[in-house]
């Protein structure tokens, strides 16, 4: 049913692009980036999807899989209006820049809330991930921080396909131990200032209100809650 949905979406969305509205050099240039957002999400999907049967994961690797799966959705979203707008070409990787990494913000704080937000605020229960195996960002920095044999205990719970909840209790408190969460916020944080100085560097072409738009949404992705 999903991957009915999928498909369908895609081609009623794709329909908008022949509205005689805008030239057909226009949309044939802005459907480039939605087929190309669409091969890359469900490309970093696939790829969270095998991560949970690898034992080793990177936080480069991480990184990469949700610039597909969520910065790439951003990101070509902001290259379509860049072309409708007809933006010199010079400043598009900076729009780029910034929707990819909103993308990852968005991830990161996502990582974090899905495992230690208030479910009356997210909507969504907190032991989702750990139940899955999920590599999260958290799973990827408490692998990174804790001694041997917390290690150990971690991959050996996080292989449990019935988890207790003792079991996902003891999982937070590893990820807690490890000081996971702050290491998570801190990297956000480094993608929050790139795509802070992409938005500086857009300031010849873009008005004052719309980059403090785009400032207010980096910091609520940043701040978010829920």
């Amino acid at each position: 049913m999903g991957i009915i949905g999928g498909d369908t979406a895609f081609i009623v969305g794709a329909k908008a692009y022949f509205n005689k509205s805008f030239s057909m050099d226009l949309n044939l240039n802005s459907i480039r980036y939605y087929r190309q957002a669409f091969i890359e999400v469900i490309h970093g999907v696939l790829i969270e999807i095998d991560m949970v049967n690898q034992k080793k994961l990177s936080m480069d690797e991480y990184i990469s899989m949700i610039s597909l799966k969520t910065g790439a959705l951003i990101e070509k979203s902001l290259l379509i209006g860049t072309s409708y707008a007809k933006l010199e070409n010079e400043y598009i990787p900076h729009f780029s820049t910034y929707g990819v990494n909103l993308g990852i913000i968005f991830q990161i704080i996502d990582d974090i809330l899905g495992t230690f937000g208030d479910e009356k605020v997210t909507g969504k229960p907190t032991d989702g991930d750990i139940r899955e195996g999920k590599h999260t960002c958290l799973l990827i920095e408490a692998m990174n921080n804790l001694e041997v044999k917390k290690k150990e205990r971690l991959v050996k719970l996080m292989s449990n396909s019935e988890m207790n909840e003792e079991d996902v209790k003891e999982v937070r408190d590893l990820f807690m131990e490890a000081d996971a969460i702050n290491s998570s916020k801190k990297l956000a944080s480094k993608y929050y200032e790139e795509a802070s100085d992409a938005l500086e560097k857009l300031k010849p072409v873009v008005n004052e209100s719309e980059i403090e738009f785009f400032e207010n949404l980096l910091k609520f992705v940043l701040e978010r809650k829920f």
